[in-house]
């Protein structure tokens, strides 16, 4: 069976959907201002319980980010993508770690969650119109991990292997 060229134009639609998804999370945990520029319009909305605004207060408070939160990990798992024109409603679902500098120790929360995006097109490219995140669950799983020991017992040895919201070792492998 062949496909038509209309299921075909969806397919390439929700890759382009999903490829925005994938950028905003690694911009949000790499704090990178241009990488979430090109995934938002420029009027967008954001909603995080949190935080509400436009796209260029949403930006000024991603990035840099709080220097108490040295490393976060956005996760995605299956998105939920309704087309409709050049509009699309998306409910993505997320795991996000964080870890958070409380004082004399750093913690490891975890929560979860599922993004609502309004996605639109123009010109033929997709991004966020409006987002909104809804909280499901949250864990403090606790000390985080003295990387200064290793691995499960093993030392590390590249000064490479720890992630870090700005300056780790992935920057320098996307040049």
């Amino acid at each position: 069976m062949t496909p038509s060229l209309a299921s075909l134009a969806d397919l390439s639609d929700r890759e382009m959907i999903r490829d925005t998804l994938a950028r905003i999370a690694r911009g949000e945990d790499r704090r990178d201002a241009a990488l979430l520029q090109g995934c938002y319009w420029p009027d967008a909305a954001v909603d995080f319980g949190v935080f509400v605004g436009d796209f260029d207060a949403y930006l000024a408070w991603v990035v840099p980010g709080s220097s108490a939160i040295p490393v976060t990990l956005h996760t995605l798992g299956q998105s939920l993508i309704r087309l409709a024109g050049d509009g699309a409603a998306v409910e993505t679902h997320v795991t996000a770690y964080h870890r958070i500098e409380m004082g004399a120790e750093a913690r490891d929360i975890v929560l979860g969650g599922r993004y609502l995006d309004r996605f639109a097109r123009r010109d033929g490219e997709w991004r966020v119109a409006h987002r909104t995140m809804l909280y499901d669950w949250q864990r403090d799983l606790g000390r985080s991990a003295d990387w200064s020991q290793g691995l499960m017992g093993m030392p590390l040895l590249t000064d490479h292997a720890i992630g870090a919201a700005i300056g780790d070792h992935s920057e320098t492998f996307f040049e």
